[in-house]
């Protein structure tokens, strides 16, 4: 054929950088810290309440295009309970498949060809796809270490007037930074003066360590040009589960709603019901869940830094970035594709995440979202490369 097949839109995304390091995973039979999965199962409840769904008929054909009632009721009543927010259930929230499908829809049904994102590099890789096949143009506004913080002078600068929206990720992947107020503030605040949307992704908003989270919608003037998109499998660690949702104004939820329409339609019938109740847990289910992946993450890290990696301590998610050069090495993706025959550990370079690759190029991450004695077994592995 004289055309190539891919859309151009697509050119050079290929498979993702996830398949590729769990795919070696399973062929070396190594330790698994590259992909954002939890090793076990999430709360036991849950799952009968999506088998029970199952059993009795609820949600085994097409479910209502926005979301079951008891899901976005639930979506609601959470929203309000952790962030004092009033949102309307029957016409402020969209049920999704998973947060990636959100991000999606959102971005087809808010961009123009030829409209600019701004977005913080390092980003999750379906921030590019989805910017790409909306026929937006993303730019880029670089994090670095050790901190991670958003350069806010840098970020005004990027504002011209194509621009349309700041996609923004807080608690962010990979790095674990988590936005301040005064951060959020400024954001918010360059949002009005600049008449910008934004779009939020907050699916580690249970995941904090240092720091609070605090929804970009809260602020004064933000409610009504806000996407606020969250999922259930980060909190609840049923991450095959794939459910997602929107929150925002009527306006904004409709549109987005259009877009997503047309992608699955409808999805995870029975899991909605399960999620309902979810997301209904007592304060002590949140309190241990990042009290038990606290301590992970000091265990990995501190193995890390006994194998000679420099490991950036995040205030949120469960991924921990790390810098190689104190090994001796300089191509984090080369790094990572050794690594499982080196020592029997598969991580994930952050390279894949930047437009600017040297930026991120001896940058490699680790998730801890795993058993202790896996993130144990793991440190021992990894120290193997010192000797």
């Amino acid at each position: 054929m004289s055309r190539p097949l891919l859309n151009s839109a697509l050119a050079g995304m290929g498979t993702t950088i996830f398949a590729e390091m769990s795919a070696l995973a399973a062929e070396t039979g190594s330790i698994n810290l590259g992909q954002g999965f939890p090793d076990t199962d999430g709360p036991a409840e849950l799952a009968r309440a999506a088998a029970d769904a199952v059993l009795a008929g609820r949600g085994n054909q097409y479910p209502p295009g926005p979301g079951v009632p008891e899901l976005r009721q639930a979506i609601s009543a959470h929203q309000k309970r952790f962030y004092g927010l009033d949102v309307d259930p029957d016409t402020e929230v969209l049920v999704t498949a998973g947060a990636t499908e959100a991000i999606a829809a959102a971005m087809l049904a808010l961009l123009e060809p030829g409209d600019e994102v701004i977005a913080l590099e390092p980003y999750y890789d379906s921030y590019a796809a989805c910017v790409a096949m909306a026929g937006a143009r993303r730019v880029p506004i670089t994090l670095r270490p050790p901190e991670f913080r958003p350069d806010l002078d840098e970020l005004r600068d990027a504002v011209t007037g194509r621009t349309r929206l700041i996609l923004l990720n807080s608690p962010h992947n990979p790095t674990g930074m988590v936005a301040t107020r005064d951060e959020l503030t400024a954001i918010a605040n360059l949002a009005v003066e600049r008449d910008l949307l934004l779009v939020t992704d907050e699916v580690y908003e249970h995941i904090v360590f240092d720091g609070e989270h605090i929804p970009v919608c809260t602020l004064p003037g933000m409610r009504e040009r806000t996407v606020t998109i969250s999922s259930a499998g980060k909190t609840f660690s049923f991450t095959g589960w794939k459910v997602g949702w929107v929150t925002g104004t009527a306006g904004l939820v409709s549109a987005v709603r259009t877009a997503k329409q047309f992608l699955t339609y409808v999805s995870s019938g029975p899991f909605q019901y399960a999620i309902a109740t979810g997301l209904a847990m007592p304060d002590s289910f949140y309190a241990g869940l990042a009290a038990g992946l606290h301590r992970r993450r000091d265990l990995l890290a501190a193995g890390l830094r006994d194998a000679g990696f420099a490991a950036y301590s995040p205030q949120g998610t469960y991924f921990i970035t790390t810098d190689i050069c104190g090994l001796g090495e300089t191509d984090g993706i080369a790094f990572c594709r050794s690594l499982p025959h080196r020592c029997g550990v598969v991580a994930v370079p952050n390279a894949v995440f930047y437009d600017d690759r040297e930026a991120g190029q001896t940058q490699v991450r680790f998730a801890f979202c795993k058993r202790e004695e896996v993130l144990a077994a793991a440190a021992a592995r990894l120290r193997q490369l010192g000797r």
